[in-house]
């Protein structure tokens, strides 16, 4: 991927969270509030249980957007426990401190016993710093409703990471407090070694110790404390496999086998794309698989109701990240020298759209999202490199979520991204791929509150879509996917959730079934 490095620098200073300031409870300065350290108080369980039967494949908003704990067989379950604490709990202190273990065991899962959460986090004044695998919500879309961020959504895994965080806005005290900022920088590892191994019985592209980079910088304009009414998110989101092993099966019975760099230069060169890949030849990329998402909304509140617009647009490299590259390389003999000032315009037709309306006082009717996905592009289906014999360089056949090197964007077979990409674990093949990348879909979701205790939620995807480019369709297959749930609270923290979904068409197949799930919440005290 092509990056220059002056274009993101300014993105990065965004987490510089150490030194800032918050609207936290703290900054009051009660002298009443008790101040000495209380490590267990606000310490929260969670129990739950759930069962899924289908016919065919467990349906895509069954599966979907759930950290990656998740099964496609038939008949699915787990007993899941947490153990968890806030930071929230310390919300008058300059400080605080935050924990949580999460542990599932499952059956008919890639693992019998599932480490879903360990972490251990500490605050001081605005800035968080985390150790371990924790599940980070959706930003800048509803969590319920939206299919899925592109670049760094909740459909997979988390990856045990070190992550330095500014997770709320800050108010910026100049510029009329209209400005406020937050944003990531988290370094990880690939947990999926034995998984990969065994899904591709080592005949296909497999890894082994891959790390895990992902960044995000967010700013808005408004004055929502104040009760503005308009305001605008603008953000930056990236996300990076570099290092580990890539085991390459050749035709002869062979392994080839691509070492990735783990030295702190390597670390730098995916913070601020550089560097290069083993494989690279003379057409040098940047180091490790990059990608990323311009992502925004644009906001209108009021006290009965909300809209908000909102946009991501995914990339892969400079094509579709400024949607400009440099086109100027000579021919023949001189085909790598840039001879002449020429640069080449990408269209923008890659992009994801939404449109939020939320009625706070609605009962059947609470939130309502629609969402349009459109990746068929990806710069053109032209050239990817220039040649001596063709000088031209437009950086098309972008590939989106698969790499050469890599087993893609994806972790434990489901994409780390937006669902409607179709996640490896799909493959029947024995090959860790994105099999469908360019496509169009139309989402749709609501939800309401009838009553105090009883909820639910809709959704509705129609997609179709052409394969990829290096290996499309023969002609463009369709899916239809939707789910119906009920919640319902039941007396001492008790809750129930019965889920039935349906998938129709040649992409996920013809699949339905039913979810259930009982779960319950509580606080211990000590």
């Amino acid at each position: 991927m092509k990056i220059p490095t002056r274009w993101l620098i300014t993105s990065y200073l965004l987490m510089a969270s150490a030194s800032l300031n918050a609207q936290y409870a703290w900054q009051k300065h009660d002298s009443n509030v008790d101040l000495s350290p209380h490590p267990l108080q606000g310490l929260k369980y969670e129990v739950e249980l759930q069962a899924s039967s289908a016919k065919g494949k467990t349906p895509l908003w069954l599966n979907a957007n759930k950290y990656g704990l998740s099964s496609l067989e038939k008949s699915n379950g787990f007993l899941r426990g947490q153990l968890y604490r806030s930071l929230d709990n310390d919300s008058a202190r300059r400080w605080g401190i935050g924990y949580g273990l999460d542990v599932v065991g499952a059956f008919h899962y890639q693992s019998k016993i599932i480490l879903q959460q360990a972490y251990f986090e500490g605050r001081w004044l605005h800035g968080v710093l985390t150790v371990g695998a924790k599940e980070y919500p959706l930003q800048l879309k509803n969590a319920k409703l939206s299919s899925g961020s592109q670049t760094l959504g909740t459909n997979a895994r988390p990856f045990p990471e070190v992550r330095i965080a500014l997770p709320e806005y800050w108010t910026i005290p100049a510029f009329g407090r209209w400005l406020h900022l937050k944003g990531h920088i988290a370094y990880g590892i690939y947990t999926d070694d034995n998984w990969e191994a065994s899904f591709t019985h080592r005949l296909s592209k497999y890894t082994s110790d891959v790390l895990f980079h992902s960044k995000s910088g967010y700013l808005l304009i408004g004055k929502p404390e104040e009760h503005k009414p308009f305001s605008v998110e603008l953000g930056l989101e990236m996300g990076a496999q570099f290092g580990g092993k890539s085991y390459r099966p050749q035709g002869d019975g062979s392994v080839r086998i691509v070492k990735g760099g783990h030295s702190l230069k390597d670390f730098w060169r995916v913070f601020v794309p550089s560097g290069s890949d083993p494989t690279d030849g003379e057409y040098r990329n940047e180091e490790g698989n990059q990608v990323g998402s311009w992502v925004g909304r644009f906001n209108w509140d009021t006290e009965s109701w909300s809209a908000h617009f909102y946009y991501d647009h995914f990339f892969e490299d400079i094509s579709q990240m400024f949607l400009l590259d440099y086109d100027g390389y000579g021919s023949g003999d001189n085909y790598m020298k840039k001879e002449k000032h020429r640069f080449y315009l990408y269209k923008l037709k890659d992009m994801m759209l939404g449109l939020e309306l939320n009625f706070h006082h609605g009962r059947w009717l609470r939130d309502v999202v629609i969402e349009h996905l459109y990746t068929k592009d990806q710069s053109g289906p032209y050239n990817h490199d220039h040649t001596m014999n063709i000088p031209d360089h437009m950086a098309g056949i972008d590939d989106y979520y698969n790499h050469s090197n890599f087993t893609g964007w994806q972790h434990w077979g489901q994409v780390i991204g937006n669902p409607l990409y179709r996640s490896p674990i799909y493959n029947e093949d024995g090959s860790i791929r994105v099999a469908n990348n360019r496509f169009s879909a139309w989402h749709f979701g609501l939800d309401g509150c009838p009553t105090d205790k009883l909820g639910y939620r809709a959704l509705l995807t129609y997609q179709d879509g052409l394969g990829t480019y290096q290996d499309p369709y023969t002609d463009v297959h369709h899916n239809v996917s939707l789910l119906v749930e009920a919640n319902y609270l039941l007396p001492h923290n008790w809750a129930a959730r019965v889920g039935y979904g349906m998938d129709f068409g040649h992409i996920l197949g013809s699949n339905a079934g039913f979810q259930i799930t009982i779960s319950k919440k509580g606080i211990i005290n000590f």
